[in-house]
């Protein structure tokens, strides 16, 4: 019998024709996770970590394989391919990332197995992720710290070390960093922890290849990707709906928590509020550790902004946003990372279009829109017809007029844009304010000054000067 270290050394010469006859996408699939365990008497035994891998193996590359192996090893009398038990599954392939394609001379009917095998190939890679979301770019702050803090331990958690929390539940409303935290969690695992295997999933990408399962008749693939895995992210968990669908979670779900591996889930809302959700899994949920994420306080938003305005800069140098434009988004954007984002996008990409400098006046103009309460019910049009009044030197009984002269036509048509902009009245209700004047007169107003706006950087100014001042009162 040949010893089993010899094998390996030779089972690497194997690999690599295996790599160069079949290419990169197909050795990784199919050969990436194949291992040698002994060679006795010419036969020559080699392992995988899934059943359905090799009954795939078996049947469409096994004399393929030997063929390669004789050529390496020597004569062969016969191979044989086992599952190995979890403990002794193979770290994940270099080729990490790589396409998943069948072979070419497969037939149209094998064609729908191919997607599961590759899925159940993929099972212990870390999957594709954002390389922005990462702990180092996370903010932390009083709104998100327990869930950081949560995320973290569990990232760096030894193999075989116990568990304080298991499932680790986390809810919060859109843009508050679930998904950027669970990117994180398989980050820090992937680069310090590769001993561990990952696999992050949104409900909807579960439900998905649940149903691609069932159409091949395939689930035991799909069952088995669970086995090979430590850490489990699923994401948008409020999304998962069908009752088998839910039945197949839980399975996945219970199998992983009973044998002390850890389970992540991300929702919008609580456990208790996953009314779609079976009450036993709810239950189960409920069992772990359940964290929310808050909506982050002015300090938190002000590093967020600082933060995403650095990568900015990062990509394009030219990016000029003023630090009182920063404290001044910060402080009218009261939502979540992902909207302050959003604001700033808004603005950086508004002076690259117009080639202006951002003032204060010009943030408020462009943000206008995204201000978290704008009050419209607070703001009155008379306020309106007031401020406007006085800017332009115009009596409220001459914008209330049919008079058609420039140094009143022009207030007006500002005095109708800022009512629609900054109340709830309908057009209808800001004609009859404005003199009795049709909807289209209004419409037709509002309509000129907006396209005006992004041409005449004078006016622009004029019109955020205006907002202002009616906000102040």
């Amino acid at each position: 019998m040949t010893s089993v270290t010899d094998v390996k050394a030779k089972w690497d010469r194997v690999a690599q024709r295996l790599r160069a006859e079949l290419g990169e996408d197909l050795y990784t699939s199919w050969f990436a996770r194949m291992e040698a365990e002994d060679l006795d008497s010419g036969r020559l035994t080699v392992s995988v970590p899934t059943r359905f891998l090799k009954s795939w193996i078996e049947s469409h590359y096994l004399s393929k394989l030997h063929k390669i192996s004789e050529a390496e090893l020597g004569p062969l009398d016969s191979m044989h391919v086992r599952v190995r038990m979890r403990g002794g599954i193979a770290p994940r392939p270099q080729a990490e990332g790589a396409a998943q394609a069948p072979e070419p001379s497969a037939t149209a009917a094998q064609q729908p197995s191919v997607v599961a095998a590759a899925q159940a190939a993929a099972a212990d890679r870390t999957p594709q992720l954002d390389p922005g979301q990462t702990f180092d770019s996370f903010v932390v702050g009083p709104s998100n710290q327990l869930a950081h803090a949560a995320m973290c331990r569990v990232a760096d958690a030894a193999p075989g070390a116990a568990i304080s929390f298991n499932p680790l539940f986390i809810h919060a409303g859109s843009g508050l960093g679930k998904t950027h935290l669970l990117s994180a969690v398989a980050h820090r695992i992937r680069d310090k922890r590769p001993d561990r295997r990952v696999m992050l999933l949104t409900a909807e990408r579960f439900m998905i290849n649940f149903v691609m399962a069932l159409r091949q008749r395939d689930t035991l693939a799909f069952k088995d990707q669970f086995q090979a895995i430590d850490v489990l992210l699923i994401d948008d968990f409020q999304f998962l709906q069908g009752k088998t669908m839910q039945q197949e979670f839980c399975n996945a779900f219970n199998s992983l928590v009973d044998s002390r591996r850890q389970v992540i889930v991300a929702a919008d809302v609580p456990p208790a509020q996953l009314d779609s959700i079976d009450l036993r899994m709810r239950s189960r949920l409920m069992g772990g550790l359940v964290v929310d994420i808050e909506l982050p306080d002015l300090d938190t938003r002000r590093r967020i902004l600082r933060s995403r305005y650095e990568t900015m800069l990062k990509r394009d140098a030219s990016v000029v946003i003023p630090e009182e434009v920063l404290e001044f988004v910060a402080s009218r954007i009261s939502g979540s990372g992902r909207e302050l984002e959003g604001a700033l996008n808004r603005i950086a990409a508004y002076q690259q279009f117009n080639q202006a400098s951002v003032t204060l006046d010009l943030a408020s103009l462009v943000l206008r829109d995204m201000q978290a309460n704008p009050d419209g019910s607070r703001v009155k049009i008379d306020d309106i017809l007031k401020v406007v009044g006085r800017h332009f030197n115009v009596g409220r009984t001459d914008l209330l007029s049919p008079r058609r002269a420039r140094s009143v036509v022009v207030p007006r048509q500002i005095g109708m844009y800022l009512a629609k902009k900054m109340t709830a009245r309908s057009l209808p209700e800001i004609g009859r304010r404005f003199g009795g004047r049709d909807h289209s007169t209004v419409l037709h107003a509002v309509r000129k000054i907006e396209d005006q706006i992004k041409t005449d950087d004078r006016l622009a100014r004029e019109v955020a000067l205006l907002i202002r001042l009616v906000e102040q009162g």
